[in-house]
């Protein structure tokens, strides 16, 4: 761990601020290599006289000017600006595309930091299906994927459909999983350097994939709803975006749900700017809000997703995209020089549970456990702000002063619940501040264990950062 000690002699504004500007200048002259330890929160503070508070947010400031990243149980690293090596600890790929999850999370923890479908016992099922499929195509499990099953496609057809609209079948094709359908159509419609619209907060983990791919990120305000109409266009307009990412209902980490009103002004504005649109509805098929998706509004103009982790089974990690007509052979092409290609196994395992009606049933008991989980939710976190649904696994809960989000989640940690601050949400650089986070409650199969880590989340708020070990 580097030693450094702020200087608050001189300048104006916020302790914090002034923290802030003297670590950035330590960082620029090389005083603070890149892969330099910063002092835990709680030392630092003590050396200078100020609060862990001040602390936090000067940590926070210099995280969001992109010259610190936090590791879950190590602490804050320097990574841009030094003029030294890389610490092996913390490799530049990892910093920059790794999120502030733990790539490998810490034993004996509660995982609120995970929203994956129920354990409600599909592993039997599953089980049996592949047993099955084992029996009937050994051929094909022992080969190369090369041909398009129709029973996949209709599987598919049938997952993606809402209310009386369903897509048109040759348009659908299987996927391993939602990611990487996003990631399929994001290299088949756009090129190095061209912008891909998100939120503010959203599953960061398709900008990050973005950026990887050598595309950029253009963000675009929300409210409560979701999508500014006016903002899209702003940004439409200025920055020339290739496509957008949408999560229309049972938004991620929000849960927002775009009014139809909305949607229609989204698409109209797509349209004028010639825009895609990527629509993720792996949430929004659980709440089932009822509202047209902006596949069934514009099918020509929107790439429709949607799977089966967070409903049935996510070690299955199926999936289909819908999409626009003529796109369907390209987003397969760039699908398998993406992916490597799909394995038989997975698209005849999830066309399988598709059809016979067995992921409904999965959906049903998961969908029930859920709601009860959430009802715990409301009971124990009344009083305090926060959004949840009945059938989403996770609650975006605003955090009362003086907490942080990332002081909260290192709190969190030391009690050994593993959750998600806001940064985790961030799609690229931004000076907003939330002070939120998310904690997911579908971990375990026993309800017993989700309500204790609800509890134990609980009685932190009644706590200060002062009174804990919080690290950023």
């Amino acid at each position: 761990m580097t030693k450094w000690l702020p200087s608050l002699a001189a300048g104006q504004g916020p302790l914090y601020l002034r923290i802030a500007d003297d670590a950035e200048a330590a960082i620029k002259a090389g005083h603070l290599p890149h892969g330099a330890k910063l002092p835990p929160q709680r030392d630092l503070a003590y050396d200078v006289g100020v609060t862990i508070g001040t602390i936090s947010r000067a940590y926070n400031v210099l995280r969001e000017r992109g010259l610190v990243a936090g590791e879950v149980g190590r602490g804050t690293y320097v990574h841009a600006g030094g003029t030294g090596p890389a610490s092996p600890l913390v490799d530049p790929v990892t910093q920059q595309f790794g999120g502030t999850r733990a790539i490998s999370p810490p034993a004996g923890k509660l995982r609120f930091d995970t929203t994956a479908a129920v354990d409600v016992g599909q592993a039997e099922i599953v089980g049996r299906i592949m047993t099955e499929i084992a029996a009937a195509h050994p051929g094909e499990i022992s080969s190369y994927t090369r041909t398009l099953s129709q029973d996949w496609q209709e599987a598919g057809r049938r997952w993606l459909s809402s209310g009386n609209w369903a897509p048109d079948l040759e348009q659908v094709l299987p996927q391993l999983g939602v990611h990487a359908g996003i990631n399929a159509v994001i290299a088949a419609i756009s090129g190095t350097g061209d912008r891909i619209v998100c939120e503010h907060l959203t599953y960061s983990q398709v900008s990050r994939s973005a950026n990887l791919m050598g595309r950029q990120i253009a963000l675009v305000d929300s409210d409560a709803d979701g999508i500014l109409p006016e903002d899209f266009e702003r940004v439409c307009a200025r920055e020339h975006p290739k496509a957008a990412f949408i999560m229309s209902s049972g938004q991620n980490p929000t849960l927002a749900c775009l009014p139809l009103s909305r949607r229609r002004e989204i698409i109209d504005i797509a349209r004028k700017y010639n825009v895609w649109l990527i629509e993720d509805y792996l949430y929004g098929g659980m709440i089932n809000d009822g509202i047209p998706l902006l596949a069934e509004l514009a099918p020509d103009r929107t790439f429709l997703l949607n799977g089966l982790s967070k409903s049935v089974a996510a070690g299955v990690r199926g999936g289909w995209v819908a999409c626009p007509p003529h796109m369907s052979q390209r987003v397969r092409v760039t699908q398998k020089m993406v992916s490597g290609g799909l394995p038989f196994l997975l698209a005849e395992l999830s066309a399988r549970l598709v059809l016979s009606g067995a992921a409904d049933e999965i959906r049903t008991a998961v969908l029930t456990e859920l709601t009860a989980r959430e009802a715990i939710v409301r009971k124990l976190f009344a009083g305090f702000e926060f959004r949840s649904h009945p059938r989403l696994p996770f609650f975006w809960l605003k955090l009362p002063e003086p907490w942080l989000s990332g002081t909260f989640k290192q709190a969190a940690l030391d009690v050994d619940v593993l959750i998600d601050d806001e940064d985790e949400f961030k799609p690229a650089r931004s000076s907003r501040v939330f002070h939120h986070v998310r904690a997911g409650f579908s971990e375990g199969r026993d309800r017993s264990i989700s309500e204790t880590g609800l509890r134990t989340l609980r009685r932190l708020l009644d706590q200060t950062p002062v009174g804990t070990s919080a690290i950023v």
